[in-house]
């Protein structure tokens, strides 16, 4: 008896869902998308209406043989590919390419499990159009400006070099925040922070008014001094004690963006690493007497919504493990407030609460553990009940002016007894009366700079993306990887640093491509690409629109652009072969000297300014001067890849090289070894163990011979002065009252 053929994208899918099929079924596995444009040649032709050429991809080549085969034998075609764009059109490729003759229906769900595939099964449908041409909207307009403007980026800057409808506008966000933090200039403030002794015990408070100034501002030491010494000898009396309960609302269950985020700071996990263990966990992981279990409903959302019967289940979870008063009064509601598409209809839930990360702990990996339990835990907090705080304020009365203290009280713990957060500082007051009289027992006067803006990491790069309405949560890691990957940016520490030629084409794309690296243009397309998903825009018009006056602008640009503009700076220097000028040059690895005189006369220096301090610059010039330890050949300074390095003239036929080693006499946290400077892939320069690769520890300020105080980590100099490479301690501030008061009790 024919069977009826499911294909769905991968193995670990086909695996899970063949448990819940009977026998009637075959599931298959198309390994993801089957065909796509071709990699030689653009594959779209606008003249003919936007016609794609698309292409079986090389891997799916067998696969579709196989699948072909076993549709002669099947009574039926069930496509049940993941139910957002990229699964529809998975879906459409397939009947394109194997042109099945029996019926066919297209099945999606939210989670695999029996009762989902049970539902699906009975409420089949045909393939969605619309889904099917935004998927394809968006795949065509990223290869034309990928296709279209990279060439572009060759020809004006170097070979190479690539351009993305997205990705672009990403680096331009990570180009200008680095820019932010170059320009940044700090500025000076004062507080004045006391411990209070009072009957019922020490307390802190800080000056917060002086005479009748409504907020208190210090910017320098003689201020401070004048009112320290009047603090030291004056009264102090408590004037007022006032009391507010609040709550503190649990965080809405995960969504992709907030997955990532989460998971890149509390387990230091790359967006393309979060959703790889993801998309394991949603499939199916094999558990213990229960065979292959998908433990997670679809990862790509951006819902906060959860189903009647998943919150049902929770909640008499709640009841019973932490009692009916952790549920709340009223169901807690989370909105979206970002422009975003419709992906998804749920968070990202467990697909069973009842499966505890615990049970289970012992069959999974590592990292599957942590991120099941992160879901498990954020889904199940966030229908649990508020946390109830108590604040209460103190006002202190002296010569000098108002001194404040804050107590706060964790009342009930709410959500907090499964998630409690970290963040959340606890530290009651005394029992204290008006009127009663306070003795000082410690004054602090602290200084203060402001700090520039952070650099961009993975989750808070996503954060802003999503904010701006750029990109979608199927977009996010790979994102991500491609700016990397491309060699716009660097990654240390978990944070993006632009290269230098990340700022020149972004420069270049602002000045002659505005709209392509415009942050409100970006975000206006998406919300085109989710019109066409739902039926609201064609196709055509939405290329059209782009296309005509990106192609007009492109054919202008490609003419008038001058490349020496943008690559060639005008120096002092003369060439010592020929006379000529020298001129700064941009190349693959970085700035170079290169006479002017090109291709005639081929002579370089290396462009040391910005990646050694000018006694280090003597020094590698010192060093130079030494003979090849190889043949006794003259030694020069050259740049590749991995940065400046010394090598022998007489290559190829000698290929000695020696690396420019710059000591910070500064030992390893880790493994005690010298930290030393050391370049990216692309030149950007950062502080590494010199055992490396054994040892992988990196710091992008330069380290100090000294431990943080509070947390024992190392000390760097950073622009506003030394501070802790990893918590937010900085030498000027001096310990918190707060924690003073904490310790001594």
């Amino acid at each position: 008896m024919p069977k009826k053929l499911v294909i769905v994208e991968s193995p670990a899918k086909a695996k899970t869902i063949g448990q819940y099929l009977g026998t009637d079924f075959t599931v298959r596995a198309s390994y993801g998308h089957v065909r796509d444009l071709p990699l030689k040649k653009l594959g779209i032709d606008p003249a003919k209406h936007f016609a794609v050429d698309y292409v079986p991809i090389a891997k799916s080549k067998t696969i579709l043989t196989e699948l072909k085969t076993l549709l002669k034998t099947s009574s039926e075609l069930y496509l049940a590919t993941d139910f957002d764009r990229e699964g529809e059109a998975i879906a459409w490729h397939l009947t394109e390419l194997l042109k099945p003759k029996m019926p066919i229906h297209r099945i999606t769900f939210h989670e695999i499990t029996k009762p989902a595939i049970e539902n699906a099964l009975k409420h089949p449908r045909t393939i969605d159009n619309k889904l099917v041409d935004a998927q394809q909207a968006r795949r065509i307009l990223d290869r034309l400006v990928g296709y279209k403007l990279s060439p572009f980026l060759w020809k004006k800057v170097y070979r190479g070099l690539s351009a993305g409808r997205v990705q672009s506008v990403a680096v331009r966000l990570i180009v200008e925040r680095e820019r932010e933090i170059k320009d940044f200039k700090a500025e000076e403030s004062w507080t004045l922070d006391a411990i209070l002794k009072s009957k019922g015990g020490d307390f802190a408070a800080y000056l917060a008014k002086v005479g009748t100034t409504a907020k208190l501002e210090l910017s320098n030491q003689k201020e401070i001094d004048v009112l320290k010494k009047k603090l030291e000898k004056s009264k102090l009396e408590v004037e007022k004690i006032d009391s507010a309960d609040s709550q503190l609302k649990p965080q809405a269950p995960l969504i992709t963006s907030t997955l990532q985020q989460v998971a890149a700071r509390v387990l230091h996990f790359s967006a393309k690493k979060t959703m790889k263990i993801a998309q394991d966990l949603y499939e199916g992981v094999d558990v213990e007497c229960k065979g292959s279990i998908a433990l997670i409903t679809y990862m790509r959302t951006d819902s906060y919504q959860m189903s009647e019967i998943a919150k049902k289940q929770a909640e008499n979870l709640i009841a019973k493990n932490y009692g009916a008063k952790y549920l709340p009064d009223r169901p807690n509601l989370f909105s979206k407030k970002v422009r975003g598409a419709q992906e998804a209809h749920e968070a990202i839930r467990p697909t069973d609460f009842s499966i505890r990360p615990d049970e289970i702990k012992g069959q999974l990996t590592k990292d599957h553990f942590n991120l099941y339990h992160l879901i498990w835990s954020q889904a199940l907090a966030s229908l649990m009940a508020p946390a109830q705080v108590k604040t209460t304020t103190v006002s202190v009365k002296s010569d000098a002016g108002i001194l404040i203290g804050r107590g706060r009280e964790l009342t009930f713990d709410g959500f907090m007894r499964l998630v409690p957060d970290v963040e959340e500082n606890f530290v009651q007051l005394p029992k204290l009366a008006e009127k009663e009289v306070v003795t000082l027992k410690k004054l602090d006067s602290v200084q203060h700079f402001t700090e520039p803006p952070g650099r961009y990491s993975e989750a808070s790069l996503v954060r802003e993306l999503e904010k701006r309405g750029i990109g979608r949560p199927s977009t996010y890691a790979p994102i991500m990887s491609t700016i990397v990957d491309r060699g716009y940016v660097t990654k240390l520490a978990s944070r993006f640093t632009p290269t230098e030629v990340a700022g020149i084409v972004i420069d270049l794309l602002v000045e002659h491509f505005p709209d392509i690296v415009d942050y409100n243009f970006t975000a206006e397309m998406e919300d085109k690409l989710d019109d066409i998903a739902e039926g609201k825009r064609e196709l055509e018009p939405v290329l059209e629109e782009f296309y005509t006056p990106f192609a007009k602008l492109l054919s202008e640009k490609e003419k008038t652009v001058d490349k020496k503009a943008i690559v060639e700076e005008a120096t002092d220097k003369k060439c010592p072969d020929c006379g000529k000028p020298i001129v700064l040059k941009l190349g693959r690895y970085g700035k170079f000297y290169s006479c002017s005189g090109f291709p005639e006369c081929k002579h370089t220096e290396p462009y040391l300014d910005d990646k050694f301090t000018a006694d280090e610059e003597k020094e590698i010039k010192e060093e130079v001067k030494e003979l090849c330890e190889k043949c006794g050949g003259k030694m020069a300074i050259k740049q590749g890849r991995f940065g400046t390095f010394l090598a022998c003239t007489n290559y190829p036929k000698c290929k000695f090289t020696k690396a420019i080693v710059i000591g910070s006499s500064v030992p390893c946290p880790n493994c005690g070894k010298e930290l030393i400077r050391r370049n990216t892939r692309r030149g950007k320069v950062f502080w590494g163990c010199s055992g490396y690769p054994d040892c992988k520890t990196a710091y992008w300020d330069e380290p100090l011979a000294e431990k943080c105080p509070k947390c024992s980590n190392l000390m760097v100099n950073k622009k506003s002065g030394p501070a802790c490479s990893q918590c937010d301690f900085k030498k000027e501030t001096s310990e918190s009252p707060e924690s003073v008061v904490a310790k001594e009790a």
